[in-house]
């Protein structure tokens, strides 16, 4: 059986396409897997290091306005349908499941064209154009959030590494902690921005490191690959580790009593699935799908939300740092925050594809 993925730009789109190979092959040994993608976004430093293999194809952005570039659209789309076709010819492809982003879009039309079975997954509340479109071709669509906005959808979670999803972090604190240079009987803090930073967040918890530390608090902060900061914490104790990018992201978990992130869906996902209790700030930007991803686990009580215009050190002196000196609130939180989680919807999807495929 040869099985095609469609997913690309964000690590959002990119890591549930990789969690369902993983468990594909899990279940097939045997399997083929193919996965295609555009230059534009993360696929090409995330997919081949986990042993996929990656096709790329023409980038087709659709403009969110009437703008005399919608004009180029049909031209360059059919350019990368014919693209994704010849893929789905030469690998013999079973079943496309696609994830959206740029490429899903063309991946879509080209199953259909071929007449393969399509199976979409949509992880965000909102779903996006790709997906809005994926899912008018099928009838096999699953979201990774209970109330999102497609019809005839089946809610089964987003599909996760299994290093997280697997992740014991009460056993694997102080290992996790040792790992980053921490000590193991401080509170600590998480901060980060998703796979490429952000500004505004990092720049909140910096300000705010010299009250987090006087209150004895340590931190862990992923700024992002392409970011860098004015100044950095001077050396000190408690620990304010500074790091652009972590490979580890479950050791990130384990160590950490509290997170202080984005709302994408991914990190929804995950944060979910280990128990991390986290203070949210939704991305302004987009389609509010963040707000709405955060909102459900702020008012089932395993996180705080704040507004990005609203998040000042101040903010997180009198928000974070009052959770993070109280022990018992963050076992609460972190059940409240477990409750939300799915751990099963990689096994769940890859059995529904081969079952499909079949």
């Amino acid at each position: 059986m040869r099985v095609v993925l469609a997913g690309g730009g964000t690590a959002g789109h990119i890591e549930p396409a990789l969690a369902l190979a993983d468990a594909l092959r899990r279940l097939d040994p045997d399997i083929g897997i193919t996965c295609v993608g555009t230059e534009r976004g993360l696929e090409t430093r995330l997919i081949p290091p986990r042993g996929y293999e990656l096709e790329l194809v023409p980038a087709v952005p659709l403009p969110r306005a009437m703008t005399p570039r919608l004009l180029t659209v049909p031209g360059r789309l059919a350019g990368a349908v014919n693209a994704v076709a010849a893929i789905l010819d030469r690998v013999s492809a079973d079943i496309l499941v696609g994830f959206g982003g740029y490429v899903a879009t063309p991946a879509y039309l080209a199953a259909k064209r071929r007449g393969l079975p399509i199976v979409v997954h949509e992880a965000n509340p909102r779903p996006g154009l790709a997906n809005r479109l994926g899912a008018r071709l099928t009838e096999h669509v699953f979201t990774g959030f209970p109330d999102a906005a497609l019809a005839r959808s089946t809610y089964i979670g987003t599909p996760l590494r299994r290093e997280i999803v697997a992740l014991d972090r009460l056993s694997m604190g102080d290992k996790a902690r040792s790992w980053f240079g921490l000590e193991n009987d401080r509170p600590t803090l998480l901060v980060f921005g998703g796979s490429q930073g952000a500004r505004s967040i990092n720049e909140a918890a910096l300000a705010a490191a010299p009250a987090l530390r006087a209150a004895g608090v340590q931190v862990l902060h992923v700024i992002g690959p392409k970011n860098t900061v004015e100044r950095e914490p001077p050396p000190g104790d408690p620990q304010y580790v500074l790091l652009p990018y972590i490979d580890r992201m479950d050791l990130a978990y384990a160590a950490a009593d509290l997170a202080l992130c984005r709302g994408g869906a991914l990190t929804c996902a995950e944060l979910t699935a280990v128990g991390l209790p986290a203070a949210y700030v939704p991305l302004p930007h987009g389609n509010g799908e963040q707000r709405v991803n955060s909102e459900r686990i702020a008012v089932g009580g395993g996180g705080l939300m704040v507004d990005d215009s609203d998040l000042s050190p101040d903010w997180i002196i009198q928000n974070v740092l009052p959770i993070l000196r109280d022990p018992e609130r963050v076992a609460v939180m972190s059940e409240a925050a477990a409750q939300l989680g799915r751990k099963d919807a990689d096994v769940m999807l890859a059995r529904k594809v081969l079952e499909i495929a079949r």
